[in-house]
């Protein structure tokens, strides 16, 4: 048994429900989903195109809002704030990993790690100090002036890792960051988010393949719109650690 009860919760959603209107039909998306998830947890939501996990996703990352329910982030109710305050939980609690690595083609990889950090306020000297030690943080020390270009699949999903990781987030909402690796550089990818969820940061990964979920402590199945299974492993599948991973910085 996890000692998850014990732990803070960062997220805890009651009886949430979306629905979208499509021309003339109500698609119920979410259902009444209830989840707990405490601090430091890494876990894993899986579910089938069209299960509801995307949706789910959305609105653990304040980018959608629940039809009806509650939404707690960090203990503040975020399911009713305005668009400026939900703008700022985002950015001050949340850090992003998408399948498309969604990286600035003419930028290196320095300045695309750095651009969550421009509208701060942080002068450009300590912006600069801050991307490149999330860079060292996920074994890119030496690319730091590479573009995308120059970069492989797995290097600039870490670029995206790094940029995530650049405002200091609580939590890492990871949206199938596999999708577009190969077999090896997915193994490195779950490597990574396991260094990071040792560490402490609480990770929730979305994918749709079992064998990326295993690597993760929890596995919630995500099917019609409602959690059919939420299971715990003493033993989740580690992903073996490239020596490129070294110094690891505090969150």
């Amino acid at each position: 048994m996890d000692d998850a009860a014990a732990r803070p919760a960062l997220v805890e959603i009651t009886s949430v429900t979306k629905t979208y209107r499509m021309g003339d039909v109500d698609v119920h998306a979410l259902r009444g989903v209830t989840l707990r998830i405490g601090e430091g947890e890494f876990a894993a939501v899986m579910g089938a195109s069209g299960s509801g996990k995307s949706t789910l996703m959305n609105i653990l990352g304040c980018l959608d809002r629940p039809s009806t329910g509650e939404y707690f982030l960090d203990g503040a109710e975020v399911s009713r704030l305005d668009a400026d305050a939900l703008a700022e939980m985002r950015s001050q609690t949340l850090g992003f990993v998408f399948q498309s690595f969604n990286l600035l083609a003419r930028t290196t990889a320095l300045e695309n790690v750095e651009l969550p950090l421009v509208y701060t306020g942080l002068r450009p000297a300590l912006r600069r100090a801050r991307a490149k030690e999330a860079l060292e943080r996920v074994g890119l020390g030496e690319r730091l002036h590479h573009h995308p270009s120059q970069l492989s699949g797995g290097q600039q999903q870490r670029v995206a890792i790094a940029r995530a990781l650049v405002n200091r987030p609580r939590l890492i909402l990871a949206d199938e960051p596999t999708g577009n690796l190969d077999s090896h550089a997915s193994l490195e990818m779950m490597a990574l988010l396991q260094q990071l969820g040792d560490e402490g940061m609480t990770i929730v990964l979305v994918t749709h393949e079992p064998d990326i979920a295993a690597h993760a402590r929890r596995v919630i199945l995500v099917r019609d719109g409602l959690i059919e299974d939420d299971r715990w492993t003493q033993a989740p599948r580690q992903a073996e650690r490239p020596a490129a991973h070294v110094r690891v910085a505090a969150p």
